[in-house]
C-alpha cells in the first residue's frame, strides 16, 4: 500500500482558494522588527543624553 493512494489531488480552482502561510506575521519575523525599534530607540536615547550632556557642560574627562 502506497502513501500516494490515501492523498487526495487538490485541482488548479481549489490550489487558487488557499490562503495563509507566507501572507502573514510570523513570531520571528515580528520579534525582529520589535528588535529593530527597541535598538533604534535606544539609540536615540543615548544621542539625545550625550548631547544634553555636551550642551550642559557635564561631561567627564577621560
Amino acid at each position: 500500500m502506497d502513501i500516494i493512494d490515501h492523498l487526495d489531488v487538490m485541482s488548479d480552482k481549489e490550489l487558487l482558494k488557499v490562503t495563509g502561510g507566507a501572507s502573514s506575521f510570523s513570531a520571528s519575523l515580528l520579534s525582529a522588527i520589535i528588535k529593530g525599534i527597541n535598538t533604534l530607540y535606544e539609540l536615540g536615547r543615548s544621542l539625545g543624553t550625550a548631547i544634553r550632556r555636551e550642551q550642559e557642560n557635564k561631561l567627564c574627562e577621560i
